[in-house]
């Protein structure tokens, strides 16, 4: 515990610090109508997510807590947002989009299933490891989909008087996003099982 406290006060911790902070932040925006302000909210939090990596790298910055806060900052927002969009399309006027409220079901269930895999590897003094090409794909088809809900999204996009998108076309994206999050959730099962078989053979 020392050693993973000793590096705690830099600059990308901060940012990723901030990101848990701003969690509740949006939550609270969103839940109570404040679109615009959530969609801020969001983007400080994606762009912090962006920074603290390439300041990490770039200054010599990178810490053994960083590498833990900044993914559970990561599953902290997706959680959150997953939830919300839940609440969101399970209380919808439009009957399509209420019958598929259960898809975000799926991203909820993935994040808290990877946030209980990877607690019980640092427990167990294993190395989670690092998101794949397909992973960090999901993760951003992930962040644009809730991105064009918020913004053109039936009765909640901020921009809805300007254009909104189909219900159908919302769907679709959604579906996508979540087969694309499934996809790369199993990609990461070999690999995970592979460390738990070593550390029992080890051990």
């Amino acid at each position: 515990m020392k050693e993973l406290l000793k590096d705690w006060n830099t600059i990308p911790n901060w940012l990723s610090y901030l990101r848990i902070v701003l969690v509740p932040v949006f939550a609270v925006l969103f839940l109570k109508g404040y679109i615009g302000w959530a969609l801020i909210v969001l983007a400080i939090s994606g762009l912090s997510d962006f920074f603290d990596g390439k300041i990490a790298r770039k200054y010599n910055q990178v810490s053994e807590l960083g590498k833990i806060i900044d993914p559970v900052a990561d599953k902290l927002t997706q959680i959150t947002i997953a939830v919300l969009f839940y609440i969101y399309f399970k209380n919808s006027s439009v009957d399509l989009i209420k019958s598929f409220s259960w898809v975000f079901l799926i991203f909820v269930i993935k994040e808290l299933v990877m946030v209980v895999f990877g607690g019980l590897m640092l427990l167990l003094n294993m190395r989670p490891g690092a998101a794949e090409i397909l992973g960090k794909a999901a993760t951003m088809v992930f962040y644009i989909v809730m991105i064009f809900i918020v913004l053109f999204g039936p009765e909640i996009g901020f921009l809805k008087s300007i254009f909104v998108l189909p219900d159908i076309v919302l769907l679709i994206l959604v579906i996508i996003s979540a087969l694309m999050t499934v996809t790369a959730f199993l990609g990461y099962l070999p690999g995970t099982f592979k460390m738990f078989k070593e550390k029992y053979k080890k051990g």
